[in-house]
């Protein structure tokens, strides 16, 4: 018995904190570029052939095959490298209130 389609589930977060979804139905051996471009006109990503999509959380290229009940996933780019907000982050909280010294035994050394 032959499958008739792919039910792929098409995520995308266009800004922080807005999430859009489709569910599609897509022929077998679809890819990854196909789901894209199955999306409705007006939810259509502009620069398509550069954007950076995932599989179920694990990239993947736009040529990847789809199988059955697979989540595409649009990543955006990041705006703050990690390490940098990270060491931006420890500035403001200062080292007494974060990691290992927040717990710290009273009258203890700083650091122990």
């Amino acid at each position: 018995m032959a499958e008739a389609g792919l039910r792929i589930t098409v995520v995308v977060s266009a800004a922080p904190g807005t999430l859009r979804e489709w569910a599609l139905e897509l022929p077998v051996g679809s890819t990854v570029a196909d789901a894209l471009q199955s999306l409705p006109r007006d939810a259509r990503l502009q620069h398509s052939d550069t954007v950076v999509c995932g599989v179920w959380g694990r990239t993947v290229e736009p040529a990847q095959r789809l199988r059955q009940n697979d989540r595409v996933e649009v990543y955006r780019p990041l705006t703050v490298d990690p390490k940098v907000a990270r060491r931006e982050r420890f500035a403001r909280q200062g080292a007494r209130t974060t990691g290992l010294f927040a717990s710290r035994r009273p009258g203890a050394k700083a650091g122990y």
